[in-house]
C-alpha cells in the first residue's frame, strides 16, 4: 500500500526516509489559526486530522489504495502555544521563554486509509529542558536563520541542540514526527481491523 506524507516539511520527510519508509509527498494546506481557548492537544490533533482529510481526497479514486500520514507540531512554554516565529522579535520572545526552563513539544499525527476512510490519530508529548540563554546567545542563534521555520523557534537537530540539557520522551517528536507512533499507525492501517484513536 502506498504511503503519502501530507507535509512539505523537509525534516519529517528526512525522518521517514532515514527509517526506510517508501513514500510520496503531497502537502496539505489548512487554516492553522487556533480556535479561542483551544487546548494545545486538541489543536494539534485537529490540524493533523484536517490535513489528512484534505490529502486523502486527492487519492480517493486511485486504483491503488494509500495511507495518508499528516502531522502538526506546537511548543508549549509558559502556558503559551509557540508556533513558528513571525519576526526576529517574536523569535527573541520565544527563546527567552525557553531559556532555563522545561517546555513541552506536542505533535498531533493522523493516518487515513483511502480504501475505506478508516482513520486513527494520536498526540505525542515530549518534555525538553533548555539551558539558560544569554542575550548574546539568543542574538547569535537568531542570526543563523534557524528559528524561523520551526515551531517554538528552534531545531533540536541543529544549532539549538547545544542548549538542550534533557529530553523526556520521543526525540523525533521534537523534530516534528514521532517515528515509532507513525510506524504503529501505518501497521494498524495495513491490517483489516480498524485501529483505535489514542
Amino acid at each position: 500500500m502506498r504511503l503519502i506524507l501530507a507535509s512539505a516539511s523537509p525534516r519529517r520527510a528526512e525522518i521517514l526516509r532515514n527509517a526506510g519508509f517508501s513514500f510520496e509527498i503531497f502537502p496539505a494546506d489548512v487554516d492553522e489559526t487556533p480556535r479561542p481557548h483551544e487546548p494545545a492537544q486538541v489543536y494539534v490533533r485537529r490540524l493533523a486530522e484536517e490535513k489528512a482529510r484534505v490529502a486523502v481526497k486527492r487519492f480517493a479514486r486511485d486504483a491503488t489504495p494509500v495511507i495518508v500520514i499528516a502531522a502538526d507540531t506546537t511548543v508549549v512554554a509558559g502556558g503559551q502555544m509557540l508556533g513558528k516565529p513571525e519576526s526576529q522579535e517574536d523569535a527573541r520572545r520565544m527563546l527567552r521563554l525557553l531559556g532555563g526552563q522545561t517546555h513541552e513539544v506536542l505533535t498531533g499525527i493522523s493516518a487515513i486509509r483511502s480504501s475505506d476512510s478508516q482513520a486513527a490519530s494520536h498526540v505525542e508529548v515530549t518534555r525538553v529542558s533548555f539551558a539558560k540563554l544569554s542575550e548574546s546567545e539568543i542574538e547569535e542563534y537568531i542570526s543563523s536563520g534557524e528559528p524561523f521555520d520551526k515551531a517554538g523557534g528552534y531545531g533540536i537537530q541543529g544549532i539549538a541542540g547545544r542548549y538542550v540539557t534533557r529530553i523526556e520522551g520521543c526525540y523525533f517528536n521534537v523534530m516534528g514526527l514521532p517515528l515509532s507512533r507513525v510506524w504503529l499507525l501505518v501497521q494498524a492501517l495495513q491490517s483489516p481491523v480498524a485501529p483505535n484513536n489514542t
